[in-house]
């Protein structure tokens, strides 16, 4: 899910994508085909910018997101390095190229669905969780073994809920923010995708397997617009990721119900980790991924003292992660077995730990 906030009020706000609505703040980039306008990105960037209320958006962050942006269109660079990652139409995949066609005869057509519902049948529940959890803010579910109902009673909530997030204290954190959930979505979905591969569900694999690719292309974006805001303004791009990261990496889904459970999220969350989709572990790994792939570490120059404390601080962050994941790893081993049931999956009872 490609969603970005920046220089906006921390008040959700409802997206529509073509036919499909989803809630975000507003994206620098959005699905959309290469013919974009560079040009219209940026004008866009500077209207709301300029819109912005002044109870959120003073004078300096107006002036900052301007800078960001110009810097991002200098050269050609967004045409280079962000629009040439979006996959031609003719290339893209489709949900019709790996579902049964309503186009067949009514007896090809039972004959697909039966080939897929055999498919299923070998997925075990705690996987099926994973993947409504997964698919909840993409609005796509490749399965016949779940109370589709519940499902999109779930995406509705969610849609009238909308999104946590704090306000910006500078143009940069949605981009640093953006390049976290791309990367914990692309790792969600790709394990999803192996493990049904692993139990038998072949065509389930591909179609998680394709949503986890786009989500990588976003994380890349993501990760270039951060990278080339840092050669510019380290200290500025430094402080912002300490600041999501005190802020914590919050999910778009964080805020999901099916109008039973209200620690619906925190129910899928226990059971992702249990089964190994997502992580503690991963979270700190990520982390040390991007501090890697950024160049934290390195940054000498251009650092105030509050940079450099920011710049320790995500530095030592990893190490930190990975000890509250041990502990939490021992304290969940001692803890007595908990089930729940989910209504995505007819109320069935699926291991928490």
């Amino acid at each position: 899910m490609m969603a970005l906030a920046w220089a906006t009020s921390p008040s959700p706000v409802n997206l529509r994508f073509g036919s499909r609505t989803t809630t975000s703040a507003t994206p620098l980039v959005k699905k959309q085909r290469s013919s974009v306008s560079v040009h219209r990105l940026v004008g866009r960037g500077r209207a709301l910018a300029e819109a912005a209320p002044a109870a959120t958006c003073d004078e300096q962050r107006r002036q900052q997101t301007e800078d960001m942006l110009l810097r991002l269109d200098e050269d050609g660079w967004v045409e280079e390095h962000m629009l040439s990652l979006l996959t031609p139409v003719a290339e893209a995949w489709q949900p019709a190229d790996l579902l049964p066609t309503f186009a067949a005869t009514a007896d090809e057509h039972r004959s697909q669905v039966s080939e897929l519902q055999a498919r299923a049948a070998g997925v075990p529940d705690e996987l099926l969780v994973c993947l409504v959890g997964n698919m909840v803010t993409e609005e796509a579910l490749p399965t016949g073994r779940v109370d589709m109902p519940q499902v999109e009673r779930t995406v509705h909530h969610l849609i009238a809920r909308g999104m946590r997030m704090s306000d910006p204290s500078c143009a940069y954190r949605g981009f640093v923010y953006g390049a976290f959930q791309e990367r914990a979505t692309f790792v969600s979905h790709a394990r999803t995708a192996r493990l049904a591969a692993r139990h038998g569900d072949a065509c389930l694999a591909r179609i998680c397997g394709a949503v986890a690719a786009d989500e990588r292309r976003h994380e890349a974006a993501y990760t270039r617009a951060v990278a080339r805001c840092i050669e510019g303004e380290p200290d500025a791009v430094v402080r912002a990721l300490a600041a999501v990261m005190r802020d914590k990496v919050t999910m778009p889904g964080e805020l999901m119900t099916d109008g039973r459970d209200g620690d619906l999220f925190a129910h899928f969350s226990a059971v992702a980790q249990r089964a190994g989709v997502y992580t503690a572990a991963d979270y700190g790994d990520m982390v040390e991924h991007f501090v890697r792939r950024w160049g934290v570490a390195e940054l000498v120059g251009g650092l105030s003292s509050e940079g450099r404390r920011a710049q320790d601080y995500v530095c030592g962050l990893p190490r930190k992660i990975r000890r509250m994941e041990e502990l939490a790893h021992n304290r969940a081993a001692r803890m007595e077995a908990r089930s729940v049931s989910f209504s995505w999956l007819f109320d069935r009872p699926v291991l928490l730990h």
